[in-house]
Parts: C-alpha cells; sequence; structure tokens
C-alpha cells in the first residue's frame, strides 16, 4: 500500500520478553542474534545508566518537520519506544520537553532517532530515556504528511513496528519481533556463559587459556619471540 498512513493496531511481543530482554542489554542481544539488528554507532544515548526494552513504534517523517511524531504518540501505549526517522538527515530537535512530558505520561520508555532532539538537561531530569544522532536547539515546523507503523530504516536496520527495541549505555539493538522468543533465549544462554567465565576470570584464568587462542594464533603464524630475538642480539 503507498501513501501516507497511520496504522492503529500494530502487533507487540510479548511484556515479559521484552522487560527480559532489557535486563540482557544491547550487546548481548546483538551477539545472540549472530552480531544482527545494532542501529551503529551514530546513535547515542544523552544519559547514562539507562537500560530499557520496549515495543517499536515507528515514524518516517520529513527533514526538520515532527508534525508526525505527534500522530505517533496517539498511537503509543505503556511500553513502547517511539523510533523517528527522518527521511534524509535532518539535525533538527524534533522533540523537547514537551513532547517527552505527553510520552512518559502515556507509558513510552524511551524514543530513538536517527534525527535530533533538543531540552537535553530537562529530558535527563525528568529522566526520560533517548538515543540521537543529533542535539540540536533549531526546531521544527508540522507541514508535511508521513507515515507512522510503517517499516522505517535506523542507522542501517530495519525497524518493523512492533519489532523490540533493546537500549542502553552501548547503543541500540533491534529484535524482529518474530524471533524475540528464540533472541530471549540465545541471550540468556550468552549471559550464563559469560556468568561462569567471568568466576574463572576472577579466579586468575585468562582469556588465551579460556578461549583456546593459543592454537588459533599458531594457525596464524604468530610467533613467541624474546626481546633479545626482536633486538637481533
Amino acid at each position: 500500500m503507498t501513501g501516507h498512513l497511520v496504522v492503529t493496531d500494530i502487533q507487540r511481543a510479548e511484556a515479559a520478553t521484552v522487560d527480559a530482554l532489557a535486563a540482557l542489554g544491547s550487546a548481548t542481544v546483538h551477539e545472540a542474534m549472530g552480531r544482527i539488528g545494532y542501529a551503529g554507532a551514530g546513535i547515542r544515548p544523552i544519559q547514562q545508566g539507562a537500560a530499557i526494552a520496549g515495543s517499536a513504534i515507528t515514524v518516517s517523517c520529513a527533514p526538520g518537520d515532527n508534525l508526525m511524531v505527534h500522530a505517533a504518540i496517539e498511537q503509543a501505549r505503556a511500553g513502547d519506544v517511539i523510533v523517528v526517522v527522518p527521511v534524509t538527515d535532518s539535525p533538527y530537535g524534533f522533540i523537547g520537553e514537551l513532547m517527552a512530558t505527553q510520552m512518559q505520561v502515556r507509558g513510552v520508555r524511551a524514543y530513538v532517532t536517527s534525527g535530533g532532539v533538543r531540552d537535553t538537561a530537562e529530558l535527563r531530569a525528568m529522566d526520560f530515556p533517548v538515543w540521537t544522532v543529533h542535539v540540536s536547539a533549531q526546531g521544527t515546523v508540522k507541514d508535511t504528511a508521513g507515515s507512522v507503523n510503517v517499516p522505517v530504516v535506523l542507522g542501517g536496520v530495519v525497524v518493523y513496528p512492533g519489532d523490540i527495541v533493546v537500549a542502553d549505555d552501548d547503543g541500540v539493538t533491534v529484535v524482529p519481533r518474530e524471533r524475540a522468543g528464540e533472541t530471549l533465549a540465545a541471550a540468556q544462554q550468552r549471559a550464563e556463559k559469560e556468568a561462569a567465565n567471568r568466576r574463572r576470570y576472577a579466579e586468575g584464568e585468562i582469556s588465551m587459556d579460556l578461549n583456546g587462542l593459543r592454537p588459533v594464533l599458531d594457525d596464524l603464524g604468530v610467533r613467541y619471540i624474546t626481546q633479545a630475538e626482536y633486538d637481533g642480539v
């Protein structure tokens, strides 16, 4: 279907699965999916210490125009994350304190964008998490049609409405909704393995041995020599 749309009845993953993914974090989830889903280093948090996951309400909008963000807020419900992607790079402050207040009251967990935001001090003070490419005082207009709850491309990752957005200090990872259960199981298994390795490292073991890396170096032709041998003495 073509044209500008607001899709009103998206499907979401089970809340318990979403919450469990938040506890595991963006890096572990990214690795558990086979090193996919990471939205890239350009999308960074404006705060430290926030770790969230939520169902994506997606927004495709014109550069410098936040009309469709207003429409997305109306569609959002508790546990969602609003994901805003301007059709071209757009270093404008698409939202600030007032928009975030509406989102927070509706139970929106976070705002993620490849565009920009402003009022960052106020957003941190009200404990509303944001991940963004740009921070900009420049405001937007409300003149141009776009779409809500259609697929968008966030930092090279396709986000469908209802996909799970996992975000923390390391960045943003997107989990396809239909892969939520298998991703959770794989991420939990990875976290358990890391916990076991952490205990062994704390007891003095090193990753060269624990991960069996010495044969890898041998196969690659990496040699161990003394400083005297290196200096040619």
